[in-house]
């Protein structure tokens, strides 16, 4: 039989509640903010954008959370099986009673937050094609504007334009002032590269600025402005920080010029260069048509030595006609008189065969006069018939009165 639970009179009950938030008081109390390693396991993201996790080493595991307005501020992506360093708070969920990290910062460990968020954007990109060689499209040779998008203060700005200036006087520089670092910066720059399309007669942009961290090159590295100068409507020239750096922006530009001074090179000729390019083609185009007109030179007067007086070849061909012509006429005449004794000795074979000439010698034709049919026997005639009698001259109707014998 089940012994009796002995309540001591001066014990406290609690509730489940009650102990649930003893023991969260408990930890708020101790454990108000903890670092801890670990390895980012069964990360998932619902749609209130909370980061519901659990961090765990090699021998236990902790469910964790971190909140949408913490990890908004997150320049990478934490992902299933990334070691990281967190900063929080140990507390009780007291619905459940289950235990509970409050992440409120987190670092990937071994690599900075800003270079695996880096890395990341690069992979994404590249696998969209923003990266490859086969869209970038080339610069124009002659451009009759250069928008440039940096910033009004510094060295960059200075660079580009006396480069500008000195290698093309007359090109039309249009600058749009920008932030070029801080969080506004990636906007910025993402609408002065769209003030800038808007303009007639821009045909290459040039973004960039002088050199610094990778925190001050951030900017260049945000996925707006990468999608914003893929998306640009002219050729893009990226100049970012020196030789060295390499941002995101330099990957998907058009052109990357290791410097803003290389960019301003990279877009417009040196007038003095081209004049000089210019002038030497000329004096080599001006030299090859001379040496073209004395060769064609040349053979016109070879042609020429091989050429008759065409005055002499048309005395010929007139001579030449009029032989021909009183050849063709004595031949027509003769054939005409051919023809015509053909014609005659034909003619005259028709009349010996011709009927009227039968007549002529007496003869004549007799017909029915009922039928039209010619009679070839009097042995078909009656008495009485009608007979129509042709003659050389003339015809007669006549009745038969009876036949003869043969």
């Amino acid at each position: 039989m089940p012994v009796p639970l002995a309540v001591s009179a001066s014990a406290t009950l609690l509730t489940v509640a009650q102990l649930n938030q003893r023991v969260r008081d408990l930890l708020d109390a101790g454990l108000d903010e903890v670092w801890v390693v670990g390895e980012v396991s069964n990360l998932r993201v619902p749609p209130s954008g909370h980061l519901y996790f659990s961090l765990k080493d090699a021998r236990s595991q902790i469910a964790a959370v971190m909140f949408r307005s913490a990890n908004q501020l997150l320049a990478f992506r934490p992902a299933d099986g990334m070691e990281v360093i967190v900063r929080g708070r140990v507390g009780l969920y007291d619905v459940r009673g289950d235990l509970q990290l409050y992440v409120d910062a987190m670092e990937p460990r071994g690599v900075g937050s800003l270079q695996l968020a880096l890395e990341q954007l690069k992979k994404k990109l590249a696998a969209e094609g923003l990266f490859a060689e086969a869209r970038k499209r080339p610069l124009p040779f002659l451009p009759r504007g250069v928008g440039i998008v940096t910033a009004l203060r510094g060295a960059a700005i200075h660079d580009l334009l006396v480069v500008l200036r000195t290698r093309h006087p007359q090109v039309r520089v249009v600058v749009r002032p920008v932030r070029v670092q801080g969080k506004d910066a990636p906007a910025d720059i993402v609408a002065a590269l769209a003030d800038l399309q808007r303009l007639q007669g821009i045909d290459v942009i040039i973004v960039g600025r002088g050199g610094g961290s990778l925190e001050d090159l951030w900017a260049f590295n945000d996925e707006r402005v990468a999608r914003a100068i893929a998306a640009s409507g002219v050729p893009v020239v990226s100049a970012v920080g020196h030789e060295v750096d390499v941002t995101i922006a330099d990957l998907v530009a058009d052109r990357r010029a290791p410097t803003p001074s290389a960019a301003a090179a990279m877009v417009v000729p040196d007038c003095a260069d081209l004049g000089a390019w210019i002038t030497a083609t000329a004096h080599t185009l001006r030299a090859a048509m001379q040496r073209q007109l004395r060769r064609h030179g040349k053979e016109l007067a070879a042609h020429a030595r091989l050429l008759r007086d065409p005055r002499q070849v048309l005395t010929t061909l007139r001579l030449r006609t009029d032989e021909l012509g009183e050849r063709l006429l004595r031949a027509t005449t003769a054939r005409v008189r051919l023809a015509h004794g053909e014609l005659q000795s034909g003619a005259d074979h028709l009349q010996a065969l011709s009927p009227l000439a039968v007549l002529e010698r007496g003869y004549s034709i007799a017909r029915r006069a009922d039928t039209g049919v010619v009679v070839r026997d009097a042995r078909a005639l009656a008495a009485g018939d009608e007979l129509d009698l042709a003659f050389a001259r003339g015809s007669a109707r006549v009745r038969v009165a009876g036949q003869r014998g043969d």
